[in-house]
């Protein structure tokens, strides 16, 4: 097998108006319109060309679960969650990147990645 690529990570939520809220206004994704209509709650969200699904249903504890965003200027993306008043950690290097976490509404933590610079 040879992936071509992410199309999409679930992620279970509580609340999805709150959920939506938080990955649209605070994040910058966008909600697509092509969800089917299932039997439960959710939203489907895009973040540059991949997908984030938003599941209503029970969320699992915290044991290190995450996905990541990747950003081009990590300092200014947490210098603009601050001034949200967003709680986010302060940016360290991981590898030749670098990375910062915050947390939804339900309690799922979510990297923001500044890969390293191409040279």
């Amino acid at each position: 097998m040879r992936p071509d690529g992410l199309h999409h990570v679930s992620i279970n939520v509580s609340d999805v108006d709150a959920a939506r809220d938080f990955y649209t206004r605070v994040l910058g994704l966008t909600e697509r319109a092509d969800r089917p209509d299932f039997s439960f709650g959710g939203a489907w969200l895009d973040a540059g060309g991949q997908q984030v699904h938003l599941i209503e249903a029970e969320v699992p504890p915290e044991l290190g679960q995450h996905f990541a965003l990747a950003v081009g200027d990590l300092d200014a993306v947490v210098a603009e969650l601050r001034a949200q008043d967003v709680a986010v950690t302060d940016p360290v290097p991981v590898g030749p990147g670098r990375q910062a976490f915050v947390t939804d509404p339900a309690g799922n933590r979510v990297e923001l990645q500044q890969p390293p610079a191409r040279g």
